[in-house]
């Protein structure tokens, strides 16, 4: 029988995706993403595990009349930064799945795809 035995590839294949995807994780959490509303008034920082790092808050933009709108602003942005970071994740993920990520059975989720 030549090649070898095909499951010992299989499984060096699927060791070489855990350490991508390991190093892929540990980028993602130094991966800073910013997103602003109202003009640059509300700024969100989150990294790229959906966790909020930084939220800061012009003072012009707080009017104790009109709570809801700086409500409204501080959620567009959370919102913003969190897709972009699930966006990046994903990008990520993928990278360090590669071709592999066809071989999944369906169904099979691998955490941050």
């Amino acid at each position: 029988m030549k090649g070898g035995n095909p499951m010992g590839g299989m499984m060096k294949q699927v060791q070489k995706m855990q350490q991508q995807m390991a190093k892929a994780q540990e980028e993602l959490a130094s991966l800073e993403i910013e997103a602003t509303s109202g003009g640059g008034m509300v700024t969100v920082r989150a990294n790229g595990q959906n966790e909020i790092l930084e939220i800061k808050i012009k003072q012009e933009v707080v009017d104790p009349d009109d709570i809801e709108m700086l409500e409204d602003l501080v959620l567009a942005a959370v919102n913003e930064a969190l897709n972009k970071s699930g966006a990046a994740a994903s990008e990520h993920m993928a990278k360090a799945t590669g071709p592999l990520a066809g071989m999944l059975p369906p169904g099979m989720k691998i955490p941050g795809l």
